[in-house]
């Protein structure tokens, strides 16, 4: 009897057994199939239908846009394209598609961010501004991530000072060791040279205050801008910023190699050393007040601003700076700051929000500003639009973003280099 009980249940054991097997060899079999779906997808042109398409530039009602070899084939009237059985079909409804974002300030690497998580809301295409220097990579089903490599700065300066310097930041003492900083960047593969232009101490700035990158020549001094803040009898010094005559060298050199100079300003006397430098762009909207003059001057040489409205929205002077940099036209473009506390993980829509209510720009302009114009500044005129020979990289949404903005931070299709990275449409037929 007992032999009897050991055999059944040892028959049952194989059963189970048996029974788990088949259901991790489905389980397999069906992440294989999906997989190969995928890479077919990839590699066999892609028709996609939607009532909307945003090129970048405009909104387009009907058209629909057909994927070959990682590029945008054609973007043309539905009723145009001819049947082709070798042409997978996803037809997405009343939905919009639009180029994957463009993040121009980030800080993926030295925050550690996972960057497949950025891609899959939205965002395609990321600058990181201060960490490891390497050359672009990505876009082919994976987040493509550009990078200035460390920050640029003065010896004890910021970000140093608060944040150390270990694959975040170089400091240099003269003009030819900041040009050979700049060449060297440049030779590693940096497709943009940053620089900090920063003192301390802004009311409501996140590196004025802790910020959770303790480092042990931290400081952090009563707001010095602060409203009606009694003087403190032993405040510390403004930390130290690069001589202008360094500066001017830096974008010297960054421009011989046809780069550009990105800032980060906070205040008035930076911006000054960022203007007579030359320096092509802010990293910031300055948190600070800064004198309309200044801001009229930094329009007259052509200067982009890129906001971080959001990441900044404590700080004393962000609104009316946005305001008067807004009636100025000056050119603001999207960039959120990607890695800052309470910072989504991908598109931010309350950024875009704010660049529409501060700035005055209506929401074509804002898209435009995280897409098409996002490309030509980095030099990819290509890059964040949907015409033919532009890279793949897409993004769908349910119904109309001027309706439905938020979908934004959650869309139901991203690709990325004719690869499709999030579907929650439906799949090709």
């Amino acid at each position: 009897m007992q032999l009897q009980i050991t055999t059944n249940q040892y028959l049952n054991y194989l059963c189970h057994t048996c029974y788990l097997f088949a259901a991790v060899l489905i389980v397999f079999l069906s992440a294989a199939a999906a997989h190969a779906v995928a890479q077919e997808t990839s590699s066999s042109p892609l028709l996609l239908h939607a009532a909307r398409v945003f090129d970048g530039y405009e909104m387009r009602n009907g058209m629909s846009v057909l994927i070959k070899n990682g590029q945008i084939a054609e973007i043309k009237p539905r009723e145009t394209f001819k049947a082709d059985e070798t042409v997978k079909i996803i037809d997405l409804g009343d939905a919009t598609i639009l180029p994957g974002f463009i993040e121009l300030h980030a800080h993926l690497a030295y925050q550690k961010v996972p960057a497949d998580t950025v891609l899959k809301h939205g965002i395609t295409t990321i600058r990181d501004l201060g960490g490891p220097v390497h050359p672009p990579y990505g876009g082919d089903g994976s987040l493509r991530v550009l990078t200035s490599g460390p920050i640029i700065t003065a010896p004890h300066g910021y970000p140093i000072v608060n944040m150390g310097a270990a694959n975040i930041a170089i400091a240099v003492a003269s003009e030819e060791e900041a040009r050979e900083t700049v060449r060297r960047l440049i030779h590693q593969g940096a497709v943009v040279i940053k620089i900090a232009l920063e003192p301390g101490g802004e009311a409501g700035a996140p590196w004025s205050a802790q910020h959770g990158h303790e480092h042990h020549d931290s400081v952090h001094a009563t707001p010095k801008h602060a409203p009606h803040a009694p003087a403190a009898p032993h405040q510390q010094a403004a930390w130290p910023m690069l001589p202008e005559a360094v500066a001017k060298a830096i974008a010297d050199e960054a421009h011989r190699y046809q780069r550009k100079v990105s800032a980060h300003v906070a205040e008035a006397t930076g911006v000054r050393i960022a203007l007579n430098a030359g320096v092509d762009e802010w990293a910031h909207m300055p948190c600070d007040l800064i004198p309309e003059a200044l801001l009229k001057q930094a329009k007259a040489q052509h200067v982009t601003i890129v906001g971080t409205l959001d990441t900044l929205s404590k700080c004393a002077g962000i609104a009316r700076n946005a305001a008067i940099w807004g009636a100025l036209g000056g050119t603001l473009l999207y960039g959120a700051e990607i890695a800052h506390p309470d910072i989504p993980w991908g598109i931010d829509v309350q950024e875009l929000m704010q660049m529409m209510h501060l700035a005055k720009m209506a929401l074509p302009d804002v898209l435009r500003a995280a897409t098409a114009k996002a490309g030509q500044h980095l030099g990819l005129p290509l890059l964040g639009t949907i015409q033919p020979g532009a890279p793949a990289d897409l993004i769908a949404i349910q119904g109309n973003p001027m309706q439905h903005l938020k979908r934004l931070e959650y869309p139901g299709l991203v690709i990325s280099g004719g690869r499709i990275v999030v579907n929650h449409f439906i799949f090709p037929d």
